[in-house]
């Protein structure tokens, strides 16, 4: 199948991309993910991390992998759908961490947004639990952090120097990006960065350093404003990475290549080594 038309007519040529933070296990792209997977080859992104929420995902997303040689897989529990038996989740969260496609840790983080979610307790003890693990297996961590800003820093203090933080679809102020970059912490920008109700993000991730700034779809979600209302795909993120290399004074092939270098050195994915411990900081 061939690239969507509005973004093909976004592409003067493809530019080698990558995609920091999708789920293109989740049911709404893993009906047709060859398919899917296949358009954004076509617009030119070559890597994928496809992020697990649950047992179930993270084992989805690890069978994909094993056919896919593109996609990458990180494992972790969603902050917002803890399961009742948590020591149990998180166990085989631990032994999928053996497979050789997993080159992060989460999804995790903490959640507020929603008043019947998770006790702020019980996630904040997930959240510690895969830190810990992040740490103890020398693998960076994307995290989730929707009106917790307060709590997701202070508890990433306590562990700064000691593993390599991703803040992912970063919504937060130049100030919290200024903090969290202090504290050894790569900050990823997703669709939602091109939505005009807020593109103070595009002057935040203008002000990202080089060497810290990643850039997601975030699909099945969040599509870009050319295509909002779509489910999201990876394929979409050339416009997330035009709106930011703009932002940058940049093209988005000289982007692409920033963000590519960061992704292989966080991930170690395509031969290329992982940080050591401590060396974020």
């Amino acid at each position: 199948m061939a690239v969507p038309a509005e973004v093909d007519g976004a592409m003067s040529k493809p530019e080698t991309l990558v995609d920091t933070h999708a789920h293109v296990q989740w049911p709404a792209l893993a009906a047709t993910v060859d398919e899917v997977l296949e358009r954004a080859r076509a617009a030119g992104v070559v890597r994928i991390l496809t992020l697990g929420t649950t047992p179930e995902t993270c084992r989805a997303a690890l069978t994909l992998s094993e056919t896919h040689p593109g996609l990458y897989v990180a494992v972790g529990l969603h902050p917002g759908d803890l399961p009742e038996d948590l020591d149990a989740a998180f166990e085989e969260i631990v032994s999928l961490c053996e497979h050789p496609r997993v080159v992060a840790i989460g999804e995790t983080g903490l959640d507020y947004y929603y008043a019947d979610g998770p006790p702020r307790e019980r996630q904040i003890a997930s959240f510690s639990r895969h830190l810990d693990l992040a740490e103890r297996l020398r693998k960076p961590v994307c995290i989730h952090n929707r009106e917790a800003t307060h709590d997701v820093l202070r508890i990433l203090e306590q562990y700064a120097g000691r593993l390599v933080p991703v803040l992912h679809c970063f919504t937060g102020d130049a100030e919290t990006a200024r903090h969290a970059v202090e504290m050894g912490c790569y900050v990823s920008f997703a669709g939602n960065a091109t939505y005009p109700k807020l593109r103070d993000l595009l002057h935040v991730a203008a002000e990202i350093p080089e060497d810290r700034l990643l850039v997601e779809t975030d699909s099945p979600f969040l599509a870009p404003q050319p295509v909002r209302g779509r489910r999201n795909e990876p394929a979409y993120i050339v416009y997330t990475y035009d709106a930011l290399a703009a932002s940058r004074g940049i093209t988005r092939g000289e982007l692409g290549r920033i963000v590519e270098a960061n992704a292989q050195r966080l991930f170690g994915w395509a031969g290329v080594p992982k940080r050591e411990e401590g060396e974020a900081a």
